[in-house]
């Protein structure tokens, strides 16, 4: 065994930060303990093969699914259970500064052309949870004449073409072939070039490993046949996940029953989250 291969994971991103160029490895380890399988597998070429070795068992195939979500901004109540839901299923930090999914609010009020946005970021909605641990929406606008508002659901966005996997420079960051984009830990350096490259805001570092962290659409559940955890918690159906190989799926009938968007379509990351009910603000 060589000293390289002794080098523990924190010595090993010290190591690769001074080198400061790519390093290629081979494995995985799944941010929620098993993404050898996935980056084994995503290896295959062979697609008949890859059906058996698919992740998380031979049971779930990942070459017949390709999953997309769907967001209804006209049912959305802003009332944060999807927000809530997803930190508890996935472990996100418990404060009001890191998320996986967040809602953002937009109100047009009386007069003026721009809309007025605050989120989780705003310390007037993180003052009115009470606790510096979460955010709730102020009601700062009880007084004022609003035109029109709404709230916007925001998670990562799974691109087709994923800026992120394309300047990761250790492959820490991947696609897998039902074209959710994974991170895995054990070789994420914490250089946050992803950060950077994503145009929706939906990467953020984790200070305390060290590494990035995003949104997942639940991978560890949805291959299993679950929802997501942000889907299940809704309690008006502003959120909408399914295969989209699948023309009868929710995901599908969503696309197909209204006029969907996608957020920031210029940037070329053909991106998989289908919005109806927002607006040309919304980016």
């Amino acid at each position: 065994m060589t000293k390289k291969t002794k080098l523990s994971s924190v010595a090993r991103r010290s190591f690769l930060r001074g080198l400061g160029r790519a390093a290629t490895y081979t494995g995985a380890l799944m941010y929620g303990g098993r993404l050898d399988a996935v980056r084994n597998a995503a290896a295959k070429s062979n697609e008949s093969t890859a059906a058996t070795e698919s992740f998380p068992t031979a049971d779930y195939d990942w070459t017949k699914h390709r999953w997309g979500f769907g967001v209804d901004a006209t049912k959305c109540i802003g009332c944060l259970r999807c927000v809530e839901a997803c930190k508890i299923e996935n472990n996100v930090p418990n404060d009001a500064h890191h998320f996986n999914t967040w809602v953002e609010r937009y109100v047009y009020l009386e007069g003026e052309t721009k809309p007025r946005i605050d989120s989780q970021h705003d310390p007037v909605n993180i003052a009115a949870s009470g606790t510096q641990s979460k955010y709730r929406f102020a009601n700062r606008y009880k007084d004022a004449k609003v035109e029109k508002a709404f709230f916007v659901p925001k998670l990562c966005n799974q691109c087709t073409h994923p800026a992120c996997v394309q300047v990761c420079p250790t492959g820490a960051t991947f696609q897998t072939k039902d074209g959710v984009v994974l991170i895995d830990e054990t070789y994420c350096i914490g250089c946050q070039y992803c950060v950077q490259a994503c145009p929706y805001g939906a990467r953020y570092l984790d200070a305390k490993k060290g590494v990035t962290k995003k949104c997942y659409w639940c991978y560890h559940r949805i291959t299993k046949g679950l929802q997501p955890a942000c889907v299940e918690a809704c309690p008006v159906g502003a959120r909408v996940f399914g295969n989209l190989l699948d023309k009868q799926s929710p995901i599908s009938l969503f696309i197909r029953n209204n006029r969907v968007q996608v957020l920031r379509p210029e940037s070329g990351n053909a991106p998989n989250v289908y919005y109806v009910g927002i607006d040309k603000e919304v980016s």
